[in-house]
């Protein structure tokens, strides 16, 4: 099934190939996303010039191209800002996907971010007999097929927890007679009014897309494999996360998770009678041991109160247009809606297995911004955007330290800096 979702973006037949190979006075970063953005403008402001590269023909790519429309950031603002850049005051407190791209695209005008757009990385390997990364990108437009090889003391991974979609393998998925897609593709709930939608995957996504589903008069079905912390995003007016974090200060995990839960309760009421039951271990110490977010409900909950979103076990097969569940249960579907999230990419182009795990992640959670001979990663704790502007700041800092004592340059801020090597072919 997930080599069907391959099956996107087909190059054209090319009939020239260009090679070159460039040596860039400064890191390369990949991806163009909120994590490489902020990197760039903490560099920037270290005076550190800097090269990005991006597969995609925009910014943050994700959100542009593949998020809900009704979308909107699921904490408040100023835990979403990057580096030396707020959100506009008349921003409201949760900004809607436009507003969070049009932040971006200030943030990367601001900070004259031109990151090198449509330059997919196959290959980042470091060359012990140099010392250095060795980034190689293909590139395809006009019939023309591009080969460059990026040469940098220091490479910065920018893609992110969320770059490939996951397509799960599912008895029959293949054969089901209705159409196919996964969260990434879903826009709006409009087109499928009237129809009986199966969600398959219930966390943020998952229960957003159900309930656009509901409010656009579709009949959907979300499927609930497993345990889950469903959460108000407020209480009391404040933000859920915010009061969390304050309570982070000065109580232990334990003991924050327990006041949330009797808090949840106290503003959900019990949610297991509808099929969502929580998991043993609380809400922020699931978040910092496994890496797996709460729910955040803004409004799905109500709709599954009142029968106009169903939640239903696991799905064991497709048969057709039908649905066996893993109790027995059948059901019938026009449509599948694949809320099943996204991984790492880092294990299809990074040729290094010290500082990364076969997931994609890096294997010390505490310590994942920075590896040996140069390699650092953004946006890989697990700690959402705040997480991001932390990483930045510090890759930031590590390389400009090295980078003002060797070139024992001051202020005067630098722009991208990359020349040929003597010889374009490689």
């Amino acid at each position: 099934m997930e080599s069907m979702f391959r099956l996107m973006d087909q190059e054209q037949e090319v009939t020239t190939t260009t090679n070159r190979c460039i040596w860039v006075n400064g890191p390369v970063i990949v991806g163009a996303g909120p994590s490489g953005l902020a990197t760039a403008a903490c560099l920037r402001e270290q005076n550190v010039p800097f090269v990005v590269l991006e597969r995609a023909d925009c910014i943050a790519s994700l959100w542009q191209n593949r998020t809900y429309d009704r979308l909107k950031l699921h904490l408040p603002k100023k835990f979403c800002q990057l580096p030396k850049m707020p959100f506009p005051e008349s921003f409201p407190e949760y900004p809607t996907k436009r507003q969070f791209i049009d932040y971006l695209e200030s943030y990367a005008s601001r900070f004259e971010i031109n990151p090198k757009f449509n330059e997919c990385v196959q290959t980042a390997r470091f060359d012990e007999t140099s010392g250095l990364w060795r980034v190689k990108t293909v590139s395809n437009a006009e019939s023309t097929r591009t080969e460059v090889e990026y040469i940098c003391r220091w490479l910065v991974v920018a893609t992110g927890e969320n770059a490939e979609r996951v397509v799960p393998e599912i008895d029959g998925l293949n054969e089901f007679t209705g159409e196919v897609i996964h969260a990434c593709d879903y826009k709006s709930g409009e087109k499928f009014a009237g129809k009986k939608v199966l969600v398959v995957g219930c966390g943020n996504s998952g229960m957003e897309v159900s309930l656009d589903l509901a409010n656009h008069f579709a009949k959907p079905s979300m499927v609930v494999r497993s345990s889950v912390h469903v959460m108000p995003r407020e209480v009391m007016g404040k933000s859920t996360f915010e009061l969390a974090m304050k309570m982070l200060a000065w109580l232990p995990l334990w003991l924050v998770d327990k006041i949330l839960l009797v808090l949840c309760w106290l503003v959900l009421g019990n949610i297991e009678k509808y099929g969502l039951k929580r998991p043993e271990m609380g809400p922020m110490e699931l978040k910092s041991v496994k890496g797996k977010t709460p729910v955040l409900d803004i409004g799905a909950l109500e709709k599954i109160r009142s029968g106009k979103i169903d939640v239903v076990p696991g799905v064991k097969r497709f048969d057709g247009n039908r649905v066996e569940l893993v109790n027995g249960e059948q059901l019938e579907a026009d449509s599948v809606v694949l809320a099943t999230g996204y991984r790492s990419n880092v294990p299809y182009w990074l040729q290094e297995s010290e500082f990364f795990a076969k997931n994609g992640f890096p294997k010390a959670a505490n310590s994942g911004w920075k590896g040996r001979t140069g390699l650092y990663a953004v946006g890989f704790t697990r700690r959402g955007l705040s997480g991001v502007s932390m990483d930045a700041v510090k890759i930031a800092q590590d390389i400009g330290s090295v980078w003002k004592l060797e070139t024992k340059q001051p202020t005067k801020r630098s722009t991208a800096s990359h020349r040929r090597c003597i010889s374009q072919q490689f």
